[in-house]
């Protein structure tokens, strides 16, 4: 459906987007993962021909971006990260006003229907919560009927209910045929969502597979995550170091994450009858011990070095 060579995108001496390729398949829900500042909303804007690359290429459904702009966007419907919606129009107004921008469009009833706002029909967005304008902005990027959606960080802002709410949308749009690319910074939401994934930072993809595949790269079955603090006479617990901990039985790699010090491990008693072991011979106490399985945020953590949040 989508197939991206080489994209580039420069403001001045800064580089947005260095080089990024990537491929999206017909039918599958595509993420494109990674944290604010990354070049994720950069590349879906010159994917969808909203601005214009400095170098590479981009087809979609068979369409050159560059040269057939008007066509591919025909094609595609958008949320964008923030959307102006018409104060004085109601929510079934606003749907039948886009409507009309295109020959074929789907009616304001069953798009109610689609985003689960049949009973706000006659709102107005000012009297619409966080979700539900969320919901209003997507049933705008589908009046068209796209075959390939696009969904620019959907869920930031909303409250757990309304994010599940668009999560339900969007995988019933997975089961219509539709082809949905989104970007996001949250970890649950792309492992929930997303059939494929590209992790993206500086501009750049580091890693796309499966968010199984993803995690695999970790080489561990599951983490620990604890912190240290010092017992009388013991050693100082900024003295733990990862390369120490990396030696512990069973374990694979270990990382001073945001808060504490992540441990990955193929075999978890093996690991934490270890820990404990040294942390007794070193004069430390562990505290905050948690046992859990490895996450898109420990790949992160693992590719650069630094957590998804900072």
């Amino acid at each position: 459906m989508v197939s991206v060579v080489g994209l580039v995108k420069r403001y001045g001496r800064f580089t947005a987007v260095n080089g990024v390729s990537l491929s999206i398949r017909r039918g599958e829900i595509f993420g494109i993962l990674g944290p604010n500042g990354a070049g994720k909303t950069t590349t879906l804007e010159i994917i969808e021909g909203i601005r214009t690359s400095d170098a590479g290429t981009v087809v979609v459904d068979g369409l050159d971006v560059r040269r057939q702009r008007r066509a591919v966007q025909r094609r595609i419907g958008v949320q964008l990260q923030a959307t102006t919606l018409f104060p004085d129009l109601t929510v079934r107004e606003t749907l039948n006003l886009f409507g009309r921008f295109y020959p074929h469009a789907i009616g304001a009833d069953e798009l109610l229907r689609e985003v689960s706002l049949e009973e706000k029909a006659r709102a107005y967005p000012q009297n619409l919560s966080g979700g539900q304008r969320q919901r209003l902005a997507l049933a705008l990027a589908l009046v068209n009927d796209p075959t390939l959606v696009f969904l620019d960080e959907p869920t930031t802002g909303l409250d757990p209910q309304s994010r599940h709410m668009l999560w339900d949308t969007v995988l019933h749009l997975r089961e219509r045929g539709k082809t949905v690319v989104l970007t996001t910074h949250f970890m649950d939401e792309a492992q929930a969502l997303c059939d494929r994934i590209a992790i993206m930072d500086h501009g750049a993809i580091i890693a796309q597979d499966t968010p199984a595949g993803l995690i695999a790269l970790l080489g561990a079955s599951a983490t620990i995550e604890c912190a240290f603090t010092a017992a009388n006479g013991g050693a100082p617990a900024s003295s733990i170091t990862p390369n120490e901990l990396r030696t512990l039985t069973g374990a694979t790699d270990a990382r001073e994450g945001l808060e504490r010090t992540l441990i990955y491990t193929d075999n978890v008693e093996q690991t934490l009858v270890a820990l404990l072991q040294y942390a007794a011979a070193r004069g430390v106490t562990v505290a905050h011990l948690q046992v859990h399985a490895p996450t898109l945020e420990d790949v992160f953590l693992k590719l650069t070095g630094r957590g998804l949040r900072e």
